[in-house]
């Protein structure tokens, strides 16, 4: 039978621990992975004791706490805080979720935190969402239309038009169903996964939008759509309670329906 282990340089080590909650009522343990590509050392798993009655009640802000108070070269992404710009998105207690909506009173026991799988690290909870956003631009996510607009007034759509892209212009980018999708994983750089997918269903289904068939002609491919299997992971990270596969299929429909 073979054997396989990690490389060397990629196994996780155990870091330091820093309590800060002496005589604290609600104590909260953080195990959050830090990994500086400038010492040369592995990652490891650095361990924070804070008390919880002194921070707010998100994730993020205890992140924010121990970066603030304890540890200044924790690295990680964050903006709104209240959860539409997908800034702060990482792998918090083994799911994809927003630090700034994740409360920590959800988390039963210490808090594990790591930077979204799948993405190359940059620092501690950074990722490097470089191809993420290069396939994101590679759906054109864009109005198309060939036409002009009517002379001194916007494209109108009907209401029911409208409706049709509700779960779709909501998504914030944030790479969580991507990331948790096994066929992005293993076909990265030719899957487009289901967030650009996404996004390319937004246009498709848009009444102004004149470019459907060259949208749909740039996804026929056999892996930049196909490689999706259905696995549904993608919808049920979503922060946002949106569903990627069900965009995915309506793609693939639409392919069928114009043959």
């Amino acid at each position: 039978m073979a054997g396989f282990t990690l490389p060397a340089n990629s196994k996780v080590g155990t870091g330091k621990m820093t309590d800060s909650a002496a005589g604290a009522s609600r104590p909260g343990t953080f195990r959050i992975y830090r990994w500086n590509p400038d010492d040369g050392d592995n990652p490891a798993i650095d361990t924070f004791v804070i008390d919880l009655d002194r921070c707010g009640p998100m994730v993020l802000d205890a992140l924010i706490t121990i970066k603030n108070e304890i540890d200044p070269t924790l690295t990680f992404r964050r903006s709104c805080r209240e959860g539409v710009c997908g800034s702060c998105a990482m792998n918090i207690d083994g799911v994809n979720t927003l630090a700034c909506t994740k409360a920590t009173a959800e988390v039963k026991g210490d808090v594990r935190v790591y930077p979204l799988p799948h993405l190359p690290v940059i620092k501690d909870l950074v990722g490097d969402m470089s191809m993420f956003y290069a396939q994101y631009a590679s759906v054109t996510p864009w109005l198309r239309a060939g036409s002009p607009p009517p002379e001194g007034r916007e494209r109108l759509q009907s209401r029911e038009d409208r409706a049709g892209l509700d779960g779709l212009w909501e998504c914030v980018l944030c790479a969580c169903c991507s990331t948790s999708c096994p066929s992005y994983w293993w076909n990265g750089e030719r899957y487009l996964g289901p967030a650009a997918l996404l996004q390319a269903y937004r246009w498709i289904a848009d009444s102004r939008d004149e470019a459907t068939g060259e949208r749909l002609d740039a996804l026929e491919d056999p892996f930049r759509l196909y490689r999706c299997h259905t696995i549904m992971n993608c919808t049920k990270a979503c922060p946002k309670n949106l569903n990627p596969a069900k965009a995915i299929a309506e793609i693939k429909k639409t392919m069928l329906d114009r043959r």
